[in-house]
């Protein structure tokens, strides 16, 4: 390990820990340096995916978090979501856009076609062929692969990936040789990691899927921390805890120079039902749009 490395490691567990460091005005000074990118929430309160969002609340939220952030991620290419990619760029923030599979082929065929339509209009900058089908279990190898060459052959000129826990790129290599650009979910909460160690884990977790990739490039898709809900074994939610995850990725990411995008930008009270209740207390904003921290 190198010097400089040694020298970002106990920087970034150093900062959380001192006691004459005020932690929201660090918050906003590392906010206002900017981050490389961010998984962009269009949902409203009493909306969900299967309902139509509208252009007028993707570009609300857009304005928000444009002056913080280079890049966006998006999840889907249908029901409203299609436009994000458009408004993105009009706004000069570049897009990492993914198309939602899972079990249904009609909504794959139109995810992949919006997707590639969107690509070909010049919005797009990295493909994101699926999310966790292989942690969900919604497709088999065979049929991402048969997905993610379709969008290869469409887009010869745009890097092509599919996003998944980073494990799965150790498991599943024929899918790592498949993808031009590795993109990771790395989440030391969902692994039940204290924060005092969840940098570390975080590292980790890159440094894995690095050796995994065998020279392409890694990007962090997810990371994040909730600030409210329930425990999940030695990852405890609080606003504390969510501001030292979020400070402590930011300064790592910025020193190593690795793309990463934080997730998320906007509380969205959807995901009680897939996650329980701290699955609406990733944002950075809140429900309403406020900063939290």
């Amino acid at each position: 390990m190198s010097r400089k490395h040694d020298h970002i490691l106990s920087l970034s567990n150093i900062v959380p820990d001192l006691s004459n460091v005020n932690l929201n005005e660090l918050f906003k000074e590392v906010l206002k340096d900017g981050m490389h990118g961010i998984g962009f929430s269009p949902y409203l309160e009493g909306q969900e995916p299967g309902e139509e969002i509208s252009e007028e609340q993707i570009r609300k939220r857009m304005a928000i978090i444009k002056p913080h952030v280079k890049w966006v991620r998006s999840f889907s290419c249908t029901e409203g979501n299609e436009l994000i990619p458009k408004i993105a760029h009009e706004m000069g923030i570049k897009t990492l856009v993914g198309a939602w599979l899972g079990k249904d082929e009609e909504m794959n065929r139109l995810e992949i076609e919006n997707l590639i339509k969107a690509a070909k209009a010049g919005y797009v900058d990295i493909v994101a062929v699926g999310n966790e089908v292989m942690y969900r279990k919604d497709l088999t190898e065979d049929q991402l692969l048969g997905y993610i060459q379709q969008v290869k052959n469409e887009l010869p000129h745009i890097p092509v990936g599919y996003v998944d826990a980073y494990y799965e790129f150790e498991n599943r290599p024929r899918i790592t040789e498949a993808c031009d650009v590795i993109l990771a979910n790395c989440y030391p909460f969902w692994e039940g990691c204290h924060i005092d160690y969840s940098l570390l884990y975080m590292q980790d977790m890159y440094r894995r899927t690095v050796r995994a990739a065998k020279g392409k490039k890694v990007i962090i898709t997810e990371t994040g921390w909730p600030n409210k809900g329930q425990s999940f074994h030695g990852a405890v939610p609080s606003q504390e805890s969510a501001i030292r995850y979020f400070l402590n990725t930011q300064l790592w990411s910025k020193a190593d120079n690795i793309e990463s995008f934080y997730f998320s930008s906007f509380d969205e009270p959807w995901k009680i039902g897939d996650e329980g209740d701290v699955g609406a207390f990733w944002g950075l904003w809140d429900k309403n749009e406020n900063l939290k921290y």
